[in-house]
């Protein structure tokens, strides 16, 4: 018999046994798109689109069962066909792995059939083929039937979509063609950076991994680098009249062909948010179970969620966990009162390879104060576009003293000073805050009950006269409303920024702005700067404005400020409407979803720690 290999090997096994073998698989993706192939072979990606699904689907009966395959020696003996299903077989001598749907054996010949969801390619004398890269892929499953003593002059492949066998003979150039292409896979296995995208392919809209691959949007950086002087950052950051030492020039920007928009405008599933005490969350099959009180008062698809938030005293079966972690589902924690406290993810942070630049360049003490200068300098001018588009009456000192801290920002010389700078901006920016709420009405705060004080750990001590008012920015407790609803909102960004960040691959814990401490996901903070005032501020002013949260939502414990259970429920709405909404980015010119959007920036910063582009476009909104 021959040997069939696992694919997966135990640990531990010496260097021989632990070899790794290219799978025949990869060859496919390579000889089609060689950052397919690193995507999925080196960064360990994959995303299942309609096209990944049907061809699941299709190879269902043939990977119902794995066959024993017979011996060459003793296969010469029976001249008997054989079909033996989903055999894997390897090749020592070209380090390669191939899991074949189906070989024919008919004394020693063998035949490797695979199955493919699409048609043939037709040439011009009206003939039939296989495209180069399915030819490359039966060619080393030829190969490793070969080096297991069978004879192999040819394959076979099937097409669904048109049920036609095609016959690929091996040649002398079929086999020298994919020895070559093997030899290339494996260099580009070693390197550390992906290749460069696809210019205008249209293999690219059909990708599962367009999402992740970005391949206009990574061009567009690349251009862009290669063309700006020296000096210059981020493009659409400044307005006309600001110093030359900190202006874009705009014009090949605007010049440039619009590039396509591959990504999808929003995600279909949603987080899904429990914060009413007592709930519990269990699982039927594809369905979580929500229970109060043991009755079930609703069942959402897994499909429909994006990750499940439970605040306070909201108890989940492990059964759910195991499930939701099957699908991939981050599951946070929140403590009663809003704050962060962590998350249950599938086995994450697997690429190591981003994961050793980031702590590479978080030793970059130049690295680090160039993207923390991009990232403070787009919420500076993000806080002051929020002024200008919703202030009753802009205070034009304000605006003015935000520009000129933008200059500011860009000369300073360490950390330290952009913290500084930060900081004033800030201040500034909050002392115009309470013009951008339209609903200052006197009224009395309610009184906390015995659920809602959990949220403030202090007992009522009575109301205060309160208005939707706003002096200047106060946590740990908040002591007004306003405050009570940045501090639930900055929460909630800060956790959706760490779910992605560790999801592209990254460590939330690692920052380059924010300094490492114990417990807070620097990272995740760092790219939230531009987004707070968009995002959280946004929809806090939203949420007051359209008395989407009211005053009898809030409640008063001693100084300390918190929101009802109900009324944190309504700012949950207001945000997520907030993250659904459609934005466009000033430098790929499609729209999409805030939260698609952060999706973007953080692929985009990964492919800065990588090098793959060399400035990070860090998005602020006209």
């Amino acid at each position: 018999m021959s040997q069939l290999i696992d694919s997966n090997p135990p640990l531990g096994l010496d260097s021989e046994q632990d070899r790794e073998y290219l799978p025949a698989r990869m060859l496919n993706e390579f000889v089609y798109c060689p950052r397919l192939f690193y995507l999925e072979h080196v960064d360990g990606l994959f995303v299942h689109n309609n096209d990944t699904i049907e061809g699941v689907s299709k190879h269902r009966r043939v990977d119902q069962k794995t066959d024993e395959l017979p011996s060459a020696d003793a296969a010469t003996q029976d001249f008997e066909k054989i079909h033996a299903r989903s055999v894997t077989l390897s090749s020592d001598h070209f380090g390669i792995i191939a899991k074949m749907d189906l070989i024919e054996v008919q004394g020693n010949q063998a035949t490797p059939v695979d199955y493919k969801r699409g048609s043939p390619r037709k040439l011009p004398d009206g003939s039939l083929d296989a495209w180069d890269p399915e030819r490359v892929q039966v060619c080393a499953q030829a190969i490793v039937l070969r080096e297991n003593n069978y004879q192999c002059t040819e394959a076979v492949i099937f097409f669904w979509e048109t049920r036609q066998r095609v016959r690929i003979p091996i040649t002398d150039e079929l086999i020298e063609q994919t020895r070559l292409a093997i030899q290339q896979a494996n260099s580009l296995s070693s390197q550390l950076v992906a290749p460069a995208p696809l210019v205008d392919s249209p293999k690219c809209p059909r990708c599962s991994l367009v999402s992740i691959c970005l391949p206009d949007e990574t061009s567009r950086c690349t251009r862009y680098d290669s063309t700006e002087p020296e000096g210059l950052r981020q493009p659409l950051l400044f307005e006309v009249g600001l110093p030359r030492e900190v202006q874009i020039d705009q014009t090949d920007e605007q010049e440039q062909k619009p590039i396509r928009q591959l990504v999808t405008v929003r995600d279909e599933a949603k987080p899904v948010y429990l914060n009413t005490q007592g709930m519990s969350v269990g699982v039927s099959g594809q369905v979580l179970t929500i229970k109060e009180k043991d009755k079930k008062i609703q069942e959402i698809r897994l499909k429909d969620v994006s990750q499940l938030n439970l605040f306070g005293a909201v108890q989940v079966s492990t059964q759910a966990i195991q499930i939701l972690l099957q699908e991939d589902i981050p599951l946070a924690y929140f403590s009663f009162g809003g704050w962060f406290q962590g998350m249950t993810q599938a086995v994450g942070l697997r690429n190591i390879l981003w994961r050793r630049e980031q702590f590479r360049k978080a030793d970059q003490p130049r690295f680090c104060l160039s993207l923390a200068k991009e990232l403070v300098i787009g919420k500076i001018r993000n806080q002051r576009t929020m002024i200008q588009r919703n202030h009753i009456e802009p205070p034009m000192e304000v605006l003015d003293f935000l520009k000129s801290l933008m200059i500011e920002a860009k000369r300073v010389h360490s950390i330290g000073s952009l913290l500084g700078v930060e900081g004033v901006a800030a201040r500034t920016y909050f002392s115009a805050f309470s013009g951008l709420i339209k609903d200052n009405a006197t009224k009395k705060m309610s009184v906390a009950s015995d659920e809602d004080v959990v949220a403030l750990a202090t007992s009522p001590e009575g109301t205060d006269a309160f208005r939707f008012d706003f002096e200047k920015r106060n946590r740990r407790p908040p002591r007004d409303p306003i405050n009570a609803l940045l501090s639930l909102g900055y929460g909630v960004l800060a956790k959706d920024l760490t779910v992605m960040c560790a999801t592209v691959g990254l460590d939330p814990y690692l920052g380059f702005y924010h300094q490492p401490r114990f417990g807070r996901p620097s990272l995740a903070l760092d790219m939230m700067e531009p987004f707070r005032p968009l995002i959280v501020d946004s929809a806090v002013i939203s949420a007051i404005n359209q008395r989407m949260v009211t005053l009898d939502d809030f409640i008063s414990a001693g100084d300390a400020v918190a929101l009802t259970a109900k009324g944190r429920k309504s700012f949950y709405l207001a945000y997520e409407q907030r993250m659904d909404q459609l934005v466009t980015h000033p430098m790929f010119g499609y729209r999409v979803s805030y939260r698609r959007l952060i999706e973007i920036q953080v692929r985009l910063l990964a492919r800065l720690l990588t090098g793959e582009i060399t400035r990070y476009p860090v998005f602020v909104t006209r």
